[in-house]
């Protein structure tokens, strides 16, 4: 039996011995009534981590976006969003089911929006145009590439937004990722952005959860969203502990997950120049563009399972391959040398 090796996403990441004990062990209490003291702690925790005012925690990075505009919007109201985003793209069409909202899609160079076509964007108010009322970032942008926004850039963007009058949510999924490539504190990167979540469950390890950041006022009226979608959990201290311990002790190790990334991406260009461009892997997604070798991405992803290689397919030219603590530079290695045989 070979060893399996899932690069397929980050969230394959499995609780540490010491998540599991806090879970066994946590204080909880009926989070609908605000007396999980274990959950209280982890919404005030990340709170003061990222510089906002409130925390709420919920299920999964998804409903956490869902909650987001649902929190911010009105029926009919539009909503800004990236061409490759998350939010856009693999929430089963949410924006428009839940929060009732139109989404105009902005196309980005690099992860960046084009602050003209932002502007072109906003819809001036009238009688028969919805009303555009918040524009949505993600950082690490683009599930396949992870490709990091600086604090500059989030800046820049986030001043055009508030002087329309737009607020500004970021879907900060793999944020850690971001912060550590970027060499700067989450808190600081995120100062400009009103609302925003974070996932505990990739890089950081935890088996679940996403906790939804804003203001006091914000966070109250987003319980109400989330109860309404199912989100209200009694004791939840027992998922939320996991969280706790997965701030406590993996922020620091997210720059191995980046690191064995660009390791990765290195070793294939090795192999071939064309199928990854090393010099943009900065964080822990690699992605391959098989072209250049004549191969089918949905047949190297059977051959690659036969050695152990989960790999996300993206088209049949394009697969990527997401780092995280389940991988190790010893797999990186290995994974190069079956690869360079696949590929031949």
């Amino acid at each position: 039996m070979n060893l399996i090796r899932d690069y397929r996403s980050d969230a394959a990441t499995l609780a540490t011995f010491e998540m599991r004990q806090a879970m066994a062990n946590a204080e909880v209490g009926d989070d609908f009534s605000r007396e999980d003291p274990t959950v209280n702690h982890l919404e005030e925790m990340s709170a003061k981590m990222f510089g906002k005012e409130a925390g709420l925690f919920v299920i999964s990075c998804t409903m956490a976006n869902q909650i987001a505009i649902m929190t911010s919007t009105h029926h009919g109201d539009e909503v800004l969003v990236g061409e490759e985003s998350h939010i856009y793209n693999m929430e089963t069409g949410g924006l428009a089911a839940l929060a009732g909202v139109q989404t105009r899609s902005l196309r980005s160079s690099e992860g960046h929006f084009d602050f003209q076509d932002i502007q072109k964007s906003i819809r001036k108010r009238g009688l028969q145009v919805p009303m555009t009322k918040v524009l949505c970032l993600e950082n690490t942008y683009d599930l396949n590439r992870g490709i990091p926004l600086s604090k500059e850039y989030i800046s820049e963007v986030s001043l055009l937004a508030h002087k329309n009058d737009l607020l500004v949510y970021l879907d900060g999924a793999r944020i850690f990722n971001a912060a550590s490539a970027l060499k700067v504190e989450p808190k600081i990167l995120c100062k400009d952005i009103d609302i925003m979540q974070f996932s505990l469950c990739k890089g950081l390890s935890a088996p679940v959860g996403s906790v939804l950041l804003g203001t006091k006022d914000f966070i109250e009226k987003a319980r109400r969203m989330r109860q309404r979608i199912g989100g209200g959990l009694a004791q939840a201290g027992h998922m939320a502990a996991a969280g706790v311990v997965a701030l406590e002790t993996m922020i620091d190790r997210i720059q191995d997950d980046n690191i064995n990334a660009k390791n990765l991406a290195i070793g294939l260009a090795n192999l071939n120049e064309n199928i990854v461009n090393y010099e943009k892997t900065l964080t822990n997604i690699v992605q391959i563009d098989l072209k250049s070798v004549g191969k089918d991405a949905y047949y190297m992803s059977k051959d690659l399972e036969e050695h152990g290689i989960k790999i996300k397919v993206i088209d049949r030219e394009t697969c990527r391959l997401v780092t995280h603590r389940g991988i190790t530079a010893e797999d990186i290695e290995e994974t190069i040398n079956i690869i360079k045989n696949t590929i031949r």
